[in-house]
């Protein structure tokens, strides 16, 4: 048996009745008077974005694959640029492929741009001085910084490798970027075992683009 058999014709008219009166409101108030949509809290309309997987320089043989963004720091600590980070402030990303090629996006919201100046220079100088630091912290390691260049997006980035070979174990090629956008800084870290010459350097820096530029 239908709802409406059971309701009976009188209360099932009832209804319709209602129905249509509720419509009529529906079609009559006006549009001043009806309550605005809530607003989109702050907080989540201004979240910087990052990158998604397919964004990566491309590898070779294998697809990227993306973890969630989580808020704190990542662990392990990024090679580096470790030191410079601010804890719980940031929020992270990490990358990876089917290989040993691997990557991961840091993002900061400063309280001012002023801040975001001196974190973003912080930043900078720990990815300049890590070759240095790597050689100083181990005999047995041989390392080497190369400057790629400032990118022209938003408030600016800067590029970098850093190669780092351990005598009989190991050779690894880092590239590293420190762009701005405002009060939002980001930084991005690619790698792989190799050298200078198996570092995607225009690819990294198209990534690097599309990274200042997709915060916002």
């Amino acid at each position: 048996m239908t709802t409406r058999a059971r309701l009976g014709l009188g209360a099932a008219a009832g209804l319709t009745a209602l129905a249509a009166f509720a419509t009529g409101l529906a079609t009559t108030t006006p549009a001043a008077a009806r309550p605005a949509p809530p607003a989109v809290p702050t907080a989540v309309a201004s979240a910087p974005r990052f990158l998604s997987p397919g964004e990566l320089p491309p590898h070779r043989a294998s697809g990227w694959y993306g973890g969630p963004v989580r808020s704190g720091t990542p662990r392990p600590l990024p090679f580096c640029y470790e030191a410079a980070l601010p804890g719980v402030a940031s929020r992270y990303r990490k990358f990876w492929t089917d290989y040993d090629t691997n990557a991961e996006q840091v993002t900061v919201v400063a309280r001012d741009v002023a801040r975001a100046k001196s974190l973003a220079a912080r930043f900078n100088r720990a990815i300049t001085t890590c070759a240095a630091r790597a050689e100083a912290n181990d005999p047995d390691v041989t390392a080497e910084l190369r400057r790629y260049g400032r990118l022209s997006v938003e408030e600016g980035a800067d590029v970098y490798g850093v190669h780092i070979s351990h005598e009989a174990t190991s050779s690894d090629i880092h590239l590293f970027s420190v762009g701005r956008d405002g009060r939002t800084v980001t930084v991005l870290r690619w790698g792989q075992m190799g050298d200078f010459r198996s570092a995607q350097v225009p690819d990294f820096k198209w990534t690097t683009r599309h990274a200042v530029n997709k915060l916002y």
